[in-house]
Order: structure tokens, then C-alpha cells, then sequence
């Protein structure tokens, strides 16, 4: 018999069947059961799980590849590990004439002293679904592990070409196990939740160990303060972690991403400037933000009256220096007024701001304030 089952039959348990089913591989659900599942490995190293794999190899049948596995009873029935030490051929019937089904494809325990079904043994059994228009699949029988489901069509059979493999209506249901304290190699059970805190498991989906908290399984480590990369983590692991979303920061806020806006920085300046002569300063203001400034100076006039010419011309007037860090990145052009009459300024690279014309005929007499105001790239 190629499926073998460790300490099950009631008599000739053999030291062979004992050394291939020593297994050793039980993940916990409980205190008293561990899941069913399949233990991973291929003999190249290269894939998550080998054993027990299935393909259709005629029209009607399939082959299922040996394997070992675990598969958990009732509760205080324990587990029943498993092996099929040689591949085996299965057989499929022929579908329904009007509608399709889904059979599953099961490895299934027998045990007398709990079942009273008569019997001691494991065995790949194909567990027939119900055809209609819109199939579903069975319920598996008690005490297995489900391998993969088939979609069988309407009027499949070896004389019309039979389920048809190549349509893709073969789909792969197993899942993995590992020892207490191992990671689990996750495979079609990355959402089972985890048994104790502290238990691990590897999500080749989402690429990323993982660690049951006691309520989900979270990331592990948690990057803090590392940003994840795109379509690499759906749900946030603690509020303030970024990722990056198609060119988008985004941050977690407990609930959902949302899209990360950075608090505005700003700088402001006052007080004193170096100024120079008949000229005081009264006042001096700035506030930058994101590399742009706005910058307000009142200087008093401290000398002789300024009177303008016929056509606004005036000797030009050096009033202040403005500190380094608030200067324009070239010379720029500003207005002031004395708010009755207006003129023209240049706050030079170099921070020198300079008064060069006013209304025509207007006086700037000694003791008016006059303000100019700018704003421009730092």
C-alpha cells in the first residue's frame, strides 16, 4: 500500500512505515492540535512545496506525486502523519451532460476506533461535486487534507477529450506545516491565524517574515522608520509608517494610507539691521517658507529732506543690509511708499537695499518712514 500512516493500524506497524512517517512536523492550533498540512521541500530546493503535487497525465486521470503530510483528527484524536512513498494514478468520472462540477482531491484517514467506518488506513480519494451552472465544491470528509480541486466540464470523458488540463481547471489547495518553533513556509494559508505570540512565519506573497502578535500577523522586523517600497505592504504595522504608493508618500494612520503632506516649515526674522547713514531703522520683518521669503523693511529717514526730480530721479539711497540667509538669489526689484507718495527700490544679491526713485517732485523729509516690501526666492 503506497499510502502509509504511522501508528494507526491496530496491528503491523512496521519499522519501515515507523521511519517514514517519522515525522516531527506539527504547527499548533491549540494546546491539544496542530493544523494539517504538507511539509514542504523539492528536491532541488528551488520551490515552497513538492510533495503530494497532482497532474493530469490522460484524458480522465491524474497522477499525484508521493509526499508526506499531517493530518489532525478531532481534537483529543491527535495527528495522523502520513506518506505516500510512491506516485499513483487517479480516476476522474465522466461529467455531467448538461453542467459542470468540482471534485476535490483529498488525502483522507481512516480510523475505526473513531470513524466505525470498518477500517485502519490513508488513502488519495476524489471527492465528487455536485453539477450545476454555477458549481461549488464539496465539503471535504472529516479527518483530511484537501489537495487541490478539478473543475470537471459537462460531457467530459476519454472519448471527448476529457476534463481538459491544459484550461487551467486545476487548482493547487495544499498547504504547509513545520515543527513547533520553526517558520512557516507559507503557502495557500497566509491569512490562518497564528496559535501563541511569537510564532513566525515566512509570506512569500508579500515577501516578509512575519510574526503573530496575539491578533494579526505583523511584519517582522517592522522597518521603523524605513519606507516601504510600492505594492509591498497593504496594511499598516504601527501609526507613523510610511510607504511609497506610484510615486506617492504616504503614511499609516491607524486606519487607512493617506497621503503624507509635510508640515510647513517657516523661519522668521526681526530686529536690528546694519544701516546706513540718514537712514534708521524703524522696523524689519521676514518670514521664508520652502525656499521663498517675504521681507518687510521700515526705515526712518534720519538726514537732510530728499526731494524728488521732474521725473522721480534721486540720488541713490543706501539704506540697510539685509542679514545673509534672507538675501535674493539675484538683485530684485521692489516698491515703497511713505503711503503719500511711492518709489522703487533694489535689494541687491549682496543684501544692500538701495531707494532709487520717487514720485516726481515729492519730498521724503527728515523723520518720514518709508517701507519696502519684497518678496522672492531665497
Amino acid at each position: 500500500m503506497p499510502v502509509r500512516s504511522g501508528w494507526l493500524l491496530p496491528t503491523g506497524q512496521t519499522r519501515q512505515n515507523t521511519r517514514i512517517t517519522s515525522i516531527g512536523a506539527t504547527t499548533p492550533v491549540n494546546p491539544f492540535a496542530s493544523r494539517s498540512g504538507i511539509l514542504p521541500g523539492t528536491y532541488d530546493g528551488k520551490y515552497r512545496v513538492g510533495g503530494l503535487w497532482m497532474s493530469g497525465n490522460g484524458p480522465m486521470t491524474a497522477t499525484v506525486y508521493h509526499g508526506r503530510a499531517v493530518v489532525q483528527g478531532g481534537t483529543t484524536d491527535g495527528s495522523y502523519p502520513v506518506a505516500l512513498d510512491e506516485d499513483i494514478t487517479i480516476t476522474f468520472g465522466d461529467g455531467d451532460p448538461l453542467n459542470p462540477r468540482i471534485d476535490l482531491v483529498v488525502l483522507r484517514v481512516y480510523d475505526n476506533d473513531i470513524d466505525a467506518l470498518g477500517k485502519y488506513e490513508a488513502a488519495i480519494e476524489i471527492v465528487r461535486g455536485e453539477p450545476a451552472a454555477v458549481p461549488v465544491a464539496p465539503t471535504p470528509p472529516p479527518v483530511s487534507l484537501t489537495l487541490f480541486s478539478v473543475r470537471v466540464k459537462a460531457g467530459a470523458s476519454a472519448g471527448t477529450g476529457g476534463v481538459g488540463w491544459a484550461d487551467g481547471i486545476l487548482t493547487d489547495l495544499r498547504t504547509t506545516i513545520a515543527s513547533v518553533g520553526g517558520i512557516l513556509p507559507v503557502y495557500n494559508n497566509a491569512a490562518v491565524p497564528g496559535a501563541y505570540p511569537g510564532q513566525y512565519q515566512d509570506n512569500d506573497n508579500s515577501h516578509f517574515l512575519q510574526r503573530w502578535d496575539g491578533t494579526s500577523w505583523v511584519a517582522y522586523p517592522r522597518e521603523i522608520g524605513g519606507i516601504a517600497p510600492n505594492n509591498m505592504l497593504s496594511t499598516g504595522s504601527y501609526i507613523g509608517q510610511f510607504r511609497e504608493t506610484n510615486g506617492v508618500l504616504q503614511r499609516w494612520n491607524g486606519t487607512t494610507w493617506a497621503n503624507y503632506q509635510p508640515p510647513v516649515e517657516v523661519e522668521t526674522a526681526s530686529g536690528a539691521l546694519n544701516t546706513y547713514g540718514g537712514w534708521t531703522v524703524s522696523n524689519f520683518t521676514a518670514r521664508r517658507t520652502r525656499g521663498v521669503a517675504t521681507v518687510r523693511v521700515s526705515m526712518t529717514r534720519a538726514g537732510t529732506d530728499i526731494t524728488a526730480g521732474s521725473t522721480g530721479t534721486i540720488p541713490d539711497q543706501q539704506m540697510c543690509v539685509l542679514p545673509t540667509g534672507w538675501r535674493p538669489v539675484s538683485n530684485y526689484e521692489a516698491p515703497a511708499s511713505d503711503y503719500l507718495a511711492t518709489g522703487g527700490a533694489t535689494i541687491f544679491s549682496t543684501g544692500i537695499v538701495s531707494l532709487r526713485s520717487w514720485t516726481p517732485t515729492a519730498v521724503i523729509p527728515n523723520g518720514r518712514i518709508v517701507h519696502i516690501t519684497a518678496t522672492y526666492v531665497l
